[in-house]
């Protein structure tokens, strides 16, 4: 996990909404590129979903992640995504 995760995460929660890359990474100061990159490991990990359209929401494994219950460590390593 990245502080771009961290960020990602954040926003999806604080907002509340379904957004996309483009819209997250103009919020949060990392590249659209980054963003793409960092929202493919947090759906691989189930942190965020993909609705369609390149429109993304947390979930609620993503919440309990900002919440402290659930560690970085309980996650695959990055050799394994």
């Amino acid at each position: 996990m990245t502080s771009a995760d961290n960020r990602v995460l954040e926003f999806l929660d604080e907002k509340d909404i379904v957004a996309t890359p483009h819209v997250i990474s103009a919020n949060i100061d990392y590249s659209q590129q980054y963003v793409n990159e960092r929202l493919r490991i947090l759906e691989h990990n189930n942190l965020v979903e993909n609705t369609g359209g390149a429109l993304y929401r947390i979930t609620d494994r993503g919440r309990a992640y900002l919440a402290g219950e659930l560690n970085a460590d309980d996650l695959p390593p990055k050799h394994e995504q």
